[in-house]
């Protein structure tokens, strides 16, 4: 709810003036006493409040909209009065008409007080469990196993010509799942050469959606310097050459019109070898067209698989209590077999009280919806799911309405939006960022958002929200006023809202009349019908999708990014901050933001997925009120050294190609949490009489040149994550050699280059590490390095890039690596890798090996690790390849259809590379990188002479580097 929201924000503003070392204005104490003691009793007040209107919902509710607005008028008093004080460079405040401004609130506030005192609140809310499970939850598909052995056995039948197989049904139906769950199966994997899946939703974009398919087709990189200059046409020619003679499954998840089918079609042949095309829609009509002879038709489920989701949602593996039982069916026949709405209401229940009283309450709710379509049904009771919501996640939930629909959404960069707009409520002594990440996975656990994709230790990389739930976000948003999201052809006027999301580039040239705006979050889906006329035939008109982060020719299995200039990123976080490489700043997409924006706190302007516009940096730093940055810069633009003003920014994050002079006042930013900026930082002022210690800089990442001596580490204790560059030569040895003195350090991602190779030498890593990536120069020695890296306890996760073995051997020894789980090599003369026993790396879930053309063979104790799930080769040695292909079929000896282990193996284009191919089953994949001619005859032929034999061919070519759906960066 906006209200709550709006007091845990005013408070947060007074407690940061009140902790702040150099607070920017001195408020009377009795008025900051007032607010506190009227802010908390309104907070415990909503805690257990429930609104009149919570059956039907349509309008918000009168006393919240009227709390909401004093607490508003609050924040623009106080907050309008700090520009004053700033620019005055005072912090007493002369003008009286502030605190009479402010005494107004306050009466207000105790107005509302008053009559909130005298409301009898009957019903209690539910005190929800903060805790989140540490487990991510696989799709649950309950009640739709015939369903899934009828098309199963469609697209694995004889039938050789291209099919299209449409799944339709309402949404949160299970449409998804079910095709999930089909493309994932070892069978499929087995069966098609190709796999791909494509995602195309109402506002669909022809050129993206071939873009995808053909990336994941062919296992070409992302990178934009591929294809951002082809046409539809051009793309849709180098797809169709691709799938030409294969035999293909693409999935097109979500498709509303036949319209985008009818434009794409003509590129994916009929090769008359079985290729299958899966269509999910909710609409039936264009099922029919796409197919007049068969469609998957998605019913509700019946009352025996309704109660069966149901208990495995609210009890996991236990089973319903007796007293609950009949009380838990009514809830569940109230839900009308709908899986999304058993699903959510299940996560709902999970996460609250385990009581008759509860649940009657519950389902005594549930009684009283009243519905006229399904549609209307299913989001009126998906809303008893966010209404009883604690309190502390609304405005977090109700925030994923801001993003495009199936967009698939950073989990670092949300968590941190989450902090800047203020909805976080501090407790139990933690910090902010752990606060945030426990929302987020006890949403996750509420079924309210989707986990789109895990890193390599198992972290939640990027998350999603199903667009039914999206829809609930925008009209509960939107009725309290929450947000105000402006599309092409949305009207440029404020009714009011705090928070603003474009969706179109033209709308930030044009915010003059939101002087009272504090969010604006650039979330473009125009970018090609924006300048589609003025730039037919230019690159500049290309898709803002296309404007991703860098990536090289390969990834791992995890999905982070490997440069084929080995420069060691690593991406595992994905934070925001994207290296760009030198591109051309086009004139239509240069902005300079309006200068009376001075209320704002939060402006999100950039990120990997759209790139967005240029902004000139200057104007940025006006907003002093701000605390999340985000931005990308012109060549024009310049840090002011007036950025120290910015009193209370959290999160800085520029993305530039170029070196922009950064001045020393950066070093004075008290609440910097979030440093990340792709070039150099100066020196702090060793004379300044009064050094700023950042006590809440926790990521300091991309910075070139840093030198981390004794005064650059006194200022930064608390840093948690790191990411050095060193490009130059480093002399001295007091420029690196003391990262070992940061304590809290967990997160260190190091390159050097030939000329900055002797940093190493002075180099010593903190026991607290656990993700440690390096990157070497070529000729670099690494033997004693990895034996310090060895040592450290807490390591969960290490990526080595470049680098040398002398002897060409490396030798682990009992005791090293004691909580390893990722592992990533790419160090090409590595010929000999002994491990004497299998407890070397006895938590190792993950290896990845790149590169190692020399490497003989991975040890068979390797295979032998109890807790190992993959392993995955790009460009090894066919040694290599075959002895990963002994360790699976040691395992299929023990294991057999219970093997937890797969092996995904990228070859080059070699004559050798061909007889591996034939090593392919459903627990180790070949990948081939570069298709040439050769292969595209070879994988015909083959395909041919099986066909005729009528045997399943074993040969894959795959996408995904895990047993699990395709998510990006997973091919």
């Amino acid at each position: 709810m906006a209200a709550y929201g709006a007091l845990v924000s005013l408070m947060h503003i007074i407690d940061t003036l009140e902790k702040h070392p150099s607070p920017p204005i001195s408020i009377d104490k009795k008025q900051v006493q007032s607010l506190t003691q009227n802010i908390t009793f309104l907070q415990e007040f909503l805690d257990s409040y429930i609104s009149p209107v919570v059956v039907d919902g349509c309008e918000a509710d009168p006393l919240e909209r009227r709390i909401a607005d004093a607490v508003y008028a609050a924040e623009d008093v106080i907050e309008s009065q700090i520009v004053v004080q700033i620019d005055k460079r005072s912090t007493f405040v002369e003008d009286p008409d502030f605190y009479q401004d402010l005494q107004k609130v306050i009466e207000e506030m105790d107005l509302i007080k008053k009559e909130v005192g005298q409301i009898a609140v009957k019903d209690q809310k539910p005190v929800a469990d903060s805790t989140s499970s540490s487990t991510v939850k696989e799709n649950v598909m309950v009640g739709f196993e015939e369903v899934y052995l009828e098309v199963l056995d469609k697209l694995t039948g004889d039938e050789l010509n291209r099919q299209i197989i449409p799944i339709t049904g309402m949404g949160g139906i299970g449409k998804t799942t079910l095709a999930k769950n089909l493309f994932k199966n070892a069978l499929v994997k087995e069966y098609f050469d190709i796999r791909a899946w494509t995602t195309i939703s109402q506002t669909y974009n022809v050129r993206e959606t071939l873009r995808e398919v053909y990336i994941q087709s062919s296992g070409q990189s992302r990178d934009r310097s591929e294809n951002e200059k082809l046409s539809e046409s051009e793309l849709g020619g180098q797809l169709y050459k691709f799938l030409y003679g294969r035999r293909y499954l693409v999935t097109m998840d979500d498709m509303w019109s036949v319209e985008v089918w009818d434009k794409i079609k003509v590129f994916f042949p009929d090769n008359k070898n079985g290729s299958r095309i899966i269509v999910t829609t909710r609409l039936s009509n264009l099922s029919l067209q796409l197919n007049e002879s068969y469609r998957v038709g998605m019913k509700f489920l019946d009352e025996i698989s309704s109660w069966g989701l149901f208990c495995k949602t609210v009890f996991a593996k236990e089973s319903c209590p007796l007293e609950l039982e009949n009380i838990g069916k009514n809830i569940v026949a109230n839900c009308k077999g709908l899986p999304l709405s058993i699903a959510t209401i299940g996560g709902l229940l999970a996460k609250s009280e385990c009581t008759r009283e509860y649940w009657e309450h519950i389902e005594q709710n549930l009684n009283s919806i009243i519905f006229n379509s399904n549609d209307e049904f299913c989001l009126k009771l998906l809303r008893m799911s966010y209404i009883y919501l604690p309190n502390y996640l609304k405005p977090c939930f109700l925030y994923m309405g801001v993003f495009e629909e199936d967009r698939s959404i950073q989990a670092s960069m949300l968590e941190k939006l989450w902090i800047s707009e203020g909805f976080l409520k501090p407790r139990g002594g933690k910090c902010l960022e752990t606060i945030a990440h426990e929302c987020l996975m006890e949403l996750v656990d509420r079924n309210l958002i989707l986990v789109d994709e895990l890193g390599s230790i198992g972290n939640v990389k990027y998350c999603k929200i199903h667009d039914i739930l999206r829809d609930l976000c925008l009209k509960e948003g939107e009725k309290e006023r929450f947000y105000q999201v402006i599309g092409r052809d949305d009207p440029l006027c404020m009714n009011g809202e705090r928070r603003v999301v474009l969706k179109t580039r033209r709308s930030l040239k044009i915010l003059g009349s939101w002087s009272h705006t504090r969010s604006i979050i650039c979330d473009y889906n125009d970018y090609n019908h924006e300048y589609e006329s003025d730039a037919a035939g230019d690159e500049e008109g290309r898709d803002s999708d296309d404007d991703e982060e860098k990536t090289s020719d390969y990834e791992d299995e995890s999905g982070d990014h490997i440069d084929g200039d080995k420069k060691g990123r690593d991406n595992d976080d994905n934070e925001e901050e994207n290296d760009y490489e030198d591109e051309e700043e086009s004139d239509h997409e240069k902005v300079r933001p309006p200068h009376n924006l001075r209320l704002l706190r939060t402006f999100k302007a950039f990120d990997e997925k759209t790139g967005m516009s240029w902004l000139f940096l200057d104007n940025v730093f006006e907003s002093v009120n701000s605390r999340y940055i985000a931005v990308r810069v012109t060549r024009q633009s310049k840090f002011p050294s007036s950025i120290d003003l910015l009193w209370n920014l959290h999160t800085l994050i520029i993305s530039c190609s170029w070196d922009i002079k950064v001045p020393v006042e950066i070093w004075r930013l008290h609440q910097l949490r979030h440093l990340v900026y792709p070039g150099y930082l100066p020196d702090p002022p060793s004379s300044d009489n009064d050094i700023v210690i950042l006590e809440n800089l926790q990521t300091l990442k991309a910075v070139l040149a840093l030198c981390l001596n004794e005064e650059v580490v006194k200022r930064i204790p608390n840093v948690k994550k790191l990411s050095l560059r060193y490009h130059e030569q480093v002399e001295e040895e007091k420029r690196v050699s003391h990262i070992q003195s940061l304590p809290k350090l967990e997160n260190l991602d190091c390159y050097t280059s030939y000329e900055g190779r002797e940093c190493w030498q002075w180099i010593r890593f903190p026991h607290t590490l656990k993700k440690l990536s390096v990157g070497f120069a070529s000729r670099k020695e690494v033997e004693n390095i990895m034996s310090e890296i060895g040592s450290l306890p807490l390591l969960e996760k290490l990526v080595l890039r470049g680098g040398f073995f002398k002897a060409g051997k490396w030798e682990t020894i009992e005791g090293q690596f004691p909580n390893l789980k990722f592992l990533q090599l790419d160090c090409n003369n590595l010929k000999e890798w002994i491990v004497s026993d299998k407890s070397h790396f006895p938590l190792l879930q993950k290896l990845s090996l790149i590169f190692l053309s020399q490497l003989e063979e991975i040890p068979s104790e390797v295979g032998e690790i109890a807790t190992l799930k993959s392993i995955v080769m790009t460009h090894c040695s066919e040694s290599a390849v075959v002895s990963a292909k002994r360790i699976v079929e040691e395992q299929e000896e023990l294991y057999g259809d219970q093997l937890d282990l797969h092996v995904v193996a990228a070859i080059r284009i070699e004559e050798e590379a061909l007889n591996l191919m034939s090593l392919a089953n459903a627990n180790f994949e070949v990948q081939v990188a570069g298709w040439k001619s050769a292969v595209t005859a070879f994988a015909t032929a083959q395909t041919a002479e099986i066909l005729q034999c009528g045997v399943v061919p074993v040969v894959v070519i795959s996408l995904d580097a895990q047993d699990g759906f395709p998510t990006k960066g997973e091919f």
